[in-house]
């Protein structure tokens, strides 16, 4: 069975926000500040994601209604 690529990374942006919010937890005080950058860029990823699969739905729901709307 061949793993995609697609799949592995999929896991990138989970697993950026679950680093970070384990070494917050762990950390002393002075070294919690690095964490915060990585969990940032995996909770923005997310949200990227979500906003480009919806902006791609109401793309195809046009196109479906205008080739409705021609015949």
């Amino acid at each position: 069975m061949k793993i995609s690529k697609k799949f592995i990374l999929s896991f990138v942006a989970p697993f950026m926000i679950l680093i970070s919010t384990i070494g917050m937890i762990l950390r002393d005080d002075t070294r919690k500040i690095f964490y915060l950058p990585i969990g940032l860029m995996g909770i923005s990823i997310i949200l990227e994601k979500d906003m480009r699969r919806r902006f791609d739905r109401k793309n195809i729901l046009k196109k479906i209604k205008s080739y409705q709307n021609v015949k």
